[in-house]
């Protein structure tokens, strides 16, 4: 380095030490870029894990190699000792932030790796969306955690800094109450984080109702998560509100989910001919899973009787359907069949059964001759 820094007698100091660190910089990127090629040809297309890794690496892997070289050229430059020092420290801090940097992707490629082999896509996948929730909320809170700790250790590379930390952990006065305040929503999320993970009240695609909103679970974050609407809108949620309020997991245990159809109908409807109908459109549909079928009169109004009907389906997206199909029908088979089954206040049934009587007077005639 020495006989590198000779070649620019001719240059100023500052300058000469510009173009040694230059001629590192330079010689570091040209030796990852042939490193790169190099590993990427041994591992071809039979490893594409390798591949993968070596593309998402390539910037961390870069901004070590240089700042490596730098380290090396940087004593070699005719700096004086306090440029030296200051642009050490740069490269000192550029350092923990690399290291930090790397363990997030080791953290993040790993769970990758690992949820690669799950299948989240089929209707019954419980055990694959509780290891995927688990995985992403223990990937987020353990990037929460190693951000702030390359931050504050980055933090302590700095004098002024570091002596007003160790002050204020070791006082107990209004600043660390204030502080300990307002680190409190960080922390009960991660600790709320952790807790979803482990106990698993909801799990990515899970079908919730919270705040009167259905929904299926889109995201899971160490903060919050994102609850993908009916209508595409997203609601964004606290993870905290999960372990302190109640809220309705539709897919908790298993994916199949009942739905009601309910039906008011006049007390003349002929039962036993709807339920047959009811029973043809369920089991000519494609939604229904063959499990549960029931209809039963299970009130009487003043005017109507109470129909309710309950099918059951794969999923809460197949019962929704289910029963918006099950209502068409029917309503078009009792407006074919039995419109006298649709509800009518008690006076219409009344007139028309007198004017179906033997010599009943119809409207707009006379009487009939004597």
């Amino acid at each position: 380095m020495e006989r590198l820094s000779n070649l620019f007698d001719w240059a100023s100091p500052g300058l000469a030490a510009v173009i040694v660190l230059a001629v590192a910089a330079a010689i570091a990127v040209a030796i990852h870029g042939t490193l790169l090629r190099l590993l990427r040809r041994l591992a071809g297309s039979r490893h594409p894990h390798v591949q993968s890794f070596l593309v998402r690496t390539t910037r961390l892997t870069r901004l070590a190699l240089l700042v490596f070289a730098l380290f090396i050229a940087l004593p070699a430059t005719a700096l004086d000792g306090d440029t030296k020092a200051t642009i050490a420290r740069i490269l000192a801090l550029t350092t923990i932030i690399l290291i930090g940097w790397t363990a997030m992707a080791l953290v993040n490629m790993t769970a990758e790796f690992y949820l690669l082999r799950l299948q989240a896509q089929g209707a019954d996948n419980l055990a694959a969306r509780k290891h995927l929730t688990q995985i992403r909320v223990l990937t987020g809170t353990v990037n929460t955690v190693l951000m702030i700790a390359t931050i504050g250790v980055a933090l302590m590379t700095f004098e002024p800094v570091r002596q007003y930390g160790i002050s204020l952990f070791a006082s107990a006065g209004v600043a660390g109450l204030v502080v300990g305040l307002a680190a409190r929503p960080v922390l009960s999320n991660l600790f709320a984080g952790i807790q979803i993970a482990l106990t698993q009240p909801l799990r990515i695609n899970d079908g919730v109702v919270i705040e009167n909103e259905y929904g299926r679970i889109e995201e899971i974050t160490s903060t919050y998560v994102v609850v993908a609407l009916w209508d595409l809108r997203r609601l964004i949620v606290p993870l905290t509100y999960f372990i302190e309020k109640p809220f309705q997991n539709w897919t908790r245990e298993s994916t199949n989910l009942l739905g009601t159809v309910v039906f008011y109908l006049d007390y003349t409807a002929p039962i036993d001919r709807i339920r047959a109908e009811v029973e043809e459109i369920v089991k000519s549909s494609n939604l229904w899973d063959g499990k549960v079928l029931g209809l039963q009169v299970t009130d009487m109004k003043e005017s109507t009787i109470e129909l309710r009907i309950v099918v059951s389906a794969r999923s809460s997206g197949d019962a929704f359907d289910l029963r918006c199909e099950i209502r068409e029908k029917l309503i078009g088979f009792l407006q074919r069949e039995l419109p006298s089954a649709l509800p009518r206040r008690r006076y219409e049934v009344a007139v028309a059964e007198a004017k179906s009587l033997p010599g009943a007077v119809e409207e707009g005639k006379g009487a009939p001759a004597p």
